[in-house]
C-alpha cells in the first residue's frame, strides 16, 4: 500500500501558566496509508487535537517533519503551506466552523474559488458534493437554518470541495447525539469507498474506532498502534 503521510520525530512542547515547560508530544513516528480510515485515540491531554493540528500544517513543531504526498510541508513558507492545505487537504472540526452568513452551497464553494476556480464552476461543484452528503434540498440554507447533523455534513462537504489527498477530523462526532454520529460515521465509510478516500481522525466514540483500518493510540508523548 501506498504511504499518504509519514511524520517523523514530531515534538511540541507548551509553557504553562506558572512557567514551566510541558513536553506534550515526544518523537512522534506515524504513517498513513493510502484509501485508509486512520484513526488516533487516547486520553483527554494526551496531545491527540495537537498532533492532527500538526500532521495537517495548522500548526508547527518544535522540531520533526511531515511529508504528505511527498511534500515536506514545513519546507515551505507560510504561503506556500497556506496555498498547500487548500489544494491537498481538507480539515473537519469538532465544531463546524462554517460561516454563518453564508449559504450551505457558499460555505463549499468558498475553499475553491481561492482555489481559483470559477463561481460557477465552483457552484457545480457545491451541489454536487451536497447531494452527495444528502443535502442538496438545503444549499440555499444558513448554517443557523441547519441542524447540528446537517452543519456538520455540510463540513465534510466542504472538507472534500479540493478533492483533498487526505481528510483529518477532530473529534467530528464530538458534538452529535448517537443518531446524527451513527450517520456521520457511515457517510465517513461511504465518502471512502465511493472515492477513495484517505482519512486521519481523532475521535474517543467508541463506534468510530471500530470504523478505523489503523488504530494509533497517543501515550505518554509517544503512539503505539
Amino acid at each position: 500500500m501506498t504511504k499518504i503521510l509519514e511524520a517523523e520525530n514530531i515534538t511540541k512542547s507548551f509553557m504553562n501558566t506558572k512557567g514551566k515547560t510541558l513536553e506534550v508530544l515526544k518523537g512522534i513516528d506515524l504513517s498513513v496509508e493510502e484509501n485508509n480510515i486512520e484513526v488516533i485515540i487516547g486520553a483527554s491531554g494526551a496531545g491527540k487535537s495537537t498532533l492532527l493540528y500538526l500532521l495537517s500544517g495548522l500548526d508547527k513543531p518544535d522540531q520533526g517533519n511531515v511529508k504528505i504526498k511527498g511534500t515536506d510541508i514545513f519546507k515551505l513558507n507560510d504561503e506556500k503551506i497556506s496555498k498547500f492545505r487548500n489544494e491537498h487537504i481538507g480539515f473537519v472540526f469538532q465544531f463546524h466552523h462554517l460561516l454563518p452568513e453564508f449559504t450551505a452551497a457558499e460555505n463549499i464553494a468558498l475553499p475553491q474559488m481561492v482555489k481559483g476556480i470559477s463561481l460557477r464552476k465552483a457552484n457545480k461543484k457545491a451541489e454536487e458534493l451536497l447531494e452527495t452528503v444528502g443535502l442538496l434540498d438545503r444549499k440555499d440554507h444558513k448554517p443557523a437554518e441547519l441542524s447540528g447533523g446537517e452543519q456538520q455534513r455540510v463540513a465534510v462537504a466542504r472538507a472534500l470541495a479540493n478533492d483533498p489527498d487526505i481528510i483529518f477530523a477532530d473529534e467530528p462526532s464530538g458534538n452529535l447525539d448517537s443518531k446524527n454520529s451513527e450517520a456521520l460515521h457511515q457517510l465517513i465509510v461511504d465518502l471512502k469507498t465511493k472515492f477513495g478516500l484517505t482519512f486521519l481522525i481523532v475521535t474517543h466514540n467508541p463506534d468510530l474506532v471500530k470504523l478505523g483500518d489503523v488504530v494509533h493510540e497517543i501515550k505518554d508523548g509517544k503512539i503505539f498502534k
